[in-house]
């Protein structure tokens, strides 16, 4: 369990690697017993599994009865989504390539949870059905990992049944083949002067033809380039062909380079011809994890030395700038004592489990248990939370990370409270996603709304966690220690570092070798880890759990109050004492606690009064919603938008008119590339769609292209202002000031009325303005009109002396009815402009003195 490596020696180096998964999964158990609350039975863990079962059988049958061979179901309308023919989502659809990704991202999954009989059939549909030749334009990263990913981890599973003579004896490798077909059409991206990948490739044409539609990005995410070595390097040893490790190699071998000398940490994204950093904050999620992740299990799978050096180098900045126990926050690459955003994204959830295998349990259970706290807090992780644990952004699409990291955690522990952590995840699963056609993302966490979409990482990965979770090594169809887990959670055995040799001059620098501490070589010992102390566990994650002020027991600990004067510096008063190592509790908890004068004399706790005035933090401000107002004919105002706005750009509140001009599509659409369209956009507002990069990078190109204003449109389907609450667009963690344009952003739904507006009339006028300012929105209010039908010379006295209104009737009339009287407003039934009711629709009312009647 404690056995080293020496780094020289390539023979134990390559064992070693084999041996740290079995290590990891069945040693760190031992001696192990920190709990909170009772142990789950044996008859408690087989329900929860025999539940698993049946989620995954419900999520994969309506797959394959709605929406196969479509690559992804959508499991509110019961169908498949395939792309061309549902309303673009941007990057989102960059995953689907007509190619059944939901049927190959699961191939492996249903080996692991002994559906051994619905694998080989679905091997079979796989070989016969599907085409990866299609004139399409897909992700580069999310192919790899989804696709190739999942077509190794099959045929690595079908050979194994095969060889066992139970299965599959028809087999001749046809998945293999399929995933070398496939490597050679991802090639073309790495075709660049640095060796880091387009993100994006046409499986048919590659980048650079000129019926390719693609080619024209410059910059790529870290993760992206980074996240490519397992599953090329596995073709490569399972093929023979070496040239897909090469240059997977090449492109960490540039990324290694372009480090941060100073800091040792990485930015996010980087230009892929030159290697200059576009985004140069450094965190460990969304654009940026997976990298860090494929050093470490690089380094498992293939026996090279260089990828842990690699990682210990990158570890020891991560834990020294970006992790702040329990939180995991972005810093400047270049300068890392600063905090570059006040959010973190939920694709650090893994992050745990990487520091489950690297033997740094600590850090992994305080973060973990800050997580936890957030999931018992909104139900699921948010897409985004902030350091108060509020909600940043609300979607959450059924991302496993936070299942991962349980699962690493119970396996080093042995603790059964991670087992109580799953059960939750298991619950809110069936509770708050699942429909009748599988389970729904949530499309914000806050009102519990659903989104139309389940995506394939969802039966690749949760179900293989959460199954392992509540399992024993007896209920698995094969030792879940021969094999290491890729990002999308497919299976690679780490017997292939023995398959061949590494490549030739690939080394990390020398002088930058960190210091080698206990578990640089060896995996880390309970013992250890827990030195006598059972409950070392407990207690730390105990520091934590009532991080979110959920359960949080009505008494805390007194507190004596000082006045701490503060002047509004610019800085946010919660992080400016929060630099000084001063923790602060809301006074509303404060005045809910009794106060002992005989505990008053407690050292180093004290109620803070900040006595300056000073600034809210930006998670408080109120959002003020803003408007699109359609102007131009046919519409003059009547169509309002309901827009988001921007944290920085023209403040549209202090804008007295607003700003004017008609809307232009951006050339490429989401305006993360070059700017073909400057011409046109030139005086006018353009239009962009959300993804592939930050609001910031978009406003600057289009700005430099002369765009006077910018309208974002959200690329999540079906989304809309009536069922998510509005939010502020955020910069890209540099300077904003040099954007001067007005930004907002619409909903899909509120965005889709806005392009089927300008594709019908080509020239469409819109007024950016706040929505208190709406234009004809100060004439409008309600006209109650009374009717009563009477003969000629009927009038009451006070009626004859009034205004009054004759109603042209058309048919036959029988003046001798029932008077009856009706309540109408306007604009539906008729124009009163006279009242301040804006136009609508001509009515026959007409409007006589008053001697006429009515």
């Amino acid at each position: 369990m404690g056995s080293s490596v020496e780094s020289g020696t390539q023979d134990c180096f390559r064992g070693f690697a084999m041996l740290l998964p079995a290590l990891l999964f069945s040693g760190l158990v031992c001696g192990v017993v920190a709990q909170d609350g009772p142990s789950m039975s044996t008859e408690e863990k087989a329900q929860i599994r025999e539940q698993v079962l049946e989620m995954f059988d419900h999520a994969y049958g309506s797959y394959m009865k709605y929406a196969y061979p479509a690559d992804e179901l959508m499991p509110l309308s019961c169908r498949g989504r395939v792309r061309g023919l549902e309303p673009n989502r941007g990057d989102i659809d960059d995953s689907l390539g007509k190619f059944s990704l939901t049927l190959i991202d699961t191939l492996d999954t249903l080996v692991l949870l002994n559906r051994l009989e619905e694998f080989e059939e679905a091997v079979k549909k796989t070989v016969k059905d599907v085409r990866l030749d299609n004139d399409i334009v897909v992700s580069v990263f999310e192919t790899n990992i989804r696709v190739l990913g999942g077509l190794l981890g099959a045929h690595v599973m079908a050979d194994l049944l095969k060889q066992r003579g139970e299965r599959m004896q028809w087999y001749r490798d046809e998945l293999l083949h399929m995933a070398k077909d496939l490597g050679y059409r991802l090639l073309p991206a790495f075709n660049t002067t640095s060796g880091l990948p387009y993100p994006r490739v046409n499986l048919r044409y590659g980048v650079v033809n000129p019926l390719s539609r693609t080619g024209t990005e410059t910059d790529t995410c870290t993760a992206c380039a980074g996240t490519m070595i397992l599953e090329f390097a596995a073709l490569s040893r399972l093929s023979g062909v070496s040239v897909f490790e090469e240059h997977a190699r090449k492109a960490l071998d540039v990324l290694w380079e372009k480090r941060q000398r100073g800091s040792d940490l990485m930015g996010t994204v980087i230009n892929i011809h030159n290697g200059d950093w576009v985004r140069r904050d450094s965190g460990v999620g969304a654009g940026i994890d997976s990298y860090y992740e494929y050093l470490m299990k690089a380094y498992i799978l293939l026996g090279d030395n260089v990828y842990l050096e690699r990682f210990n180098t990158h570890y020891s900045a991560i834990m020294k700038y970006i992790s702040q126990p329990p939180l995991l926050l972005n810093v400047h690459m270049h300068n890392p004592t600063v905090n570059v955003r006040s959010w973190m994204d939920s694709l650090l959830a893994f992050f745990p489990g990487l520091q489950v295998l690297r033997g740094d349990l600590k850090p992994a259970i305080e973060t973990h248990e800050m997580l936890y706290q957030v999931t018992k807090q909104h139900k699921f992780l948010p897409e985004a939370f902030t350091t108060e644990f509020r909600v940043h952004w609300g979607q959450h699409p059924l991302r496993p990370e936070f299942a991962e990291s349980t699962y690493f955690l119970y396996k080093a522990t042995g603790d059964p409270y991670y087992l109580k952590v799953g059960q939750s995840i298991v619950e809110k699963l069936n509770t708050h996603a699942r429909v009748p056609c599988g389970f729904a993302a949530v499309q914000d966490v806050r009102t519990g709304t659903h989104e139309d979409r389940m995506d394939s990482f969802f039966l690749a990965e949760m179900f293989k966690y959460l199954y392992l979770l509540f399992s024993e090594k007896s209920h698995l169809p094969f030792d879940i220690d021969d094999y290491i887990f890729t990002t999308e959670a497919h299976l690679l055995p780490v017997s292939l570092s023995t398959a061949q040799p590494p490549c030739e001059g690939n080394n990390t620098d020398q002088h930058t070798a960190q210091e080698e501490d206990l578990f640089t070589h060896s995996c880390p010992s309970a013992q250890t880890l827990f030195p006598n102390n059972p409950s070392f566990a407990k207690t730390i994650r105990d520091g934590y759990k009532y991080l979110t002020g959920v359960g949080r027991a009505p008494h805390g600990p007194s507190v004596r109050g000082i006045e701490l004067p503060l002047h509004d510096t610019g800085i946010e008063p919660l992080e400016f004492l929060k630099s000084m190592g001063i923790s602060l509790t809301p006074l509303t908890d404060m005045a809910a606690r009794s106060v002992s004068k005989s505990q008053d004399s407690q050292k180093g706790v004290y109620r803070v009064k900040l006595v300056a005035e000073v600034s809210h933090t930006p998670e408080e401000d109120e959002v003020v919603p803003l408007i699109v107002q359609l102007i131009s004919p046919p519409f003059l105002g009547r169509t309002v938008l309901t827009a988001g706005p921007a944290k920085f750009g023209m403040d549209l509140t202090k804008q007295e008119h607003g700003v004017k001009g008609s809307i232009v599509k951006s050339v490429p659409y989401t305006a993360c590339g070059h700017i073909e369209n400057t011409l046109q956009l030139q005086g006018h507002i353009a239009l962009a769609l959300r993804g592939d990069c930050m609001f910031a990078a978009k406003a600057r190109r289009l700005q430099e292209a002369g765009a006077i204003g910018i309208i974002f449109i959200d690329q999540r389907e079906d989304s809309s202002s009536a069922e998510t609450p509005l939010f502020q667009m955020v910069g890209d963690g540099e300077s904003t000031e040099d954007i001067t344009v007005p930004l907002v952003f619409l909903f899909s739904r509120e965005g889709a009325v806005l392009t089927a507006a300008l594709q019908e009339h080509h020239n469409v006028d819109v007024l950016l303005l706040p929505k208190e300012r709406q234009l004809g929105k100060e004439k409008s209010e309600k006209l109650n009109i009374k009717f009563r039908l009477a003969k000629e010379g009927e009038l009451e006295e006070n009626e004859a002396d009034s205004t009054t209104i004759r109603l042209v009737l058309e048919g036959d009339v029988d003046p001798e009815a029932e008077p009856e009287t009706s309540e109408v407003v306007p604009p539906t039934i008729c124009d009163a402009a006279s009242a301040g009711v804006e136009h609508q629709e001509p009515c026959t009312v007409e409007q006589k003195d008053p001697e006429s009647t009515s």
